[in-house]
């Protein structure tokens, strides 16, 4: 697994990987992740839903979707993946803004420009290419992306936010990340039993408020571990038991060592 970034462009990180035997358990990003299938096939869990994703495949996730991947076996599984910070997004025009609804498995003709422009972003970062000529290139990408046609399969519309207990609970762990947290300060928080609000957190969020919690702390250390920061410092400073307890659960959901990521960004 390899990961490339540009000097001149902290807002996009890209990844290449081929591993048989590589799966991600749940997990979320800050970014948008667009990518696609260069061999093998995967089964692809996403907010709830599960389908095969195959080769030649564009997929994404928005921010703060839920997803998982298991990859067929013996199917020399290789994929490439751009994850883009929100924020270089919000330099575009309140229109623009409003169309960025980026589908989930795009329609044959569309997959296919998609697939090309992510491939030539990938051969540019490799080589390190002027910042003008990638960036002109991902926004082509995100234009291609947006662009509604009937083959394209959306994700779903998510109403969880809605539901006020839920809205307040991710909120409070998402201000709290690095905390230790009790269920009954969680309880205490919301005014509702640690029951009822265990129930109503996997409902929505398909995970426990523990596991949310640590998702959030392992994105936290790849933020500050593309600053080159020590990994014992940041395993401290993310609220885990040392830096082992990091290492374990950051494997299982990058699937690099922090080490191996630090390293090759």
């Amino acid at each position: 697994m390899t990961f490339y970034r540009h000097p001149d462009l902290p807002f996009l990180e890209a990844k290449q990987c081929a591993a048989d035997d590589l799966a991600y358990h749940k997990h979320f990003h800050e970014e948008y992740s667009v990518g696609w299938i260069e061999r093998g096939q995967t089964k692809a869990w996403c907010d709830g839903t599960s389908m095969l994703v195959e080769e030649g495949r564009v997929i994404s996730f928005p921010p703060q979707m839920l997803h998982a991947c298991h990859p067929d076996r013996g199917l020399d599984w290789q994929y490439q993946m751009l994850f883009i910070q929100p924020e270089w997004l919000q330099g575009l025009e309140q229109r623009e803004m409003e169309a960025i609804d980026i589908p989930y498995l795009l329609s044959n003709g569309k997959n296919e420009m998609c697939r090309n422009y992510i491939r030539q972003i990938m051969q540019q970062l490799r080589q390190q290419d002027n910042a003008l000529t990638i960036e002109s290139g991902l926004i082509e990408l995100l234009q291609a992306l947006t662009g509604a046609e009937p083959g394209d399969m959306n994700h779903e519309r998510s109403y969880r936010h809605d539901h006020k207990y839920i809205g307040r609970i991710r909120d409070y762990l998402n201000a709290h990340f690095n905390e230790k947290i009790t269920l009954t300060q969680l309880e205490q928080e919301m005014g509702i039993s640690r029951f009822h609000l265990i129930r109503l957190f996997k409902q929505w969020n398909h995970l426990p408020p523990h596991r949310y919690q640590n998702v959030l702390r392992i994105n936290y250390a790849k933020t500050e571990l593309a600053r080159q920061r020590p990994i014992a410092d940041i395993a401290l400073e993310a609220g885990f038991y040392d830096q082992s307890h990091l290492t374990r659960l950051f494997t299982r959901m990058v699937g690099v060592t922090p080490g191996r990521y630090s390293l090759s960004i």
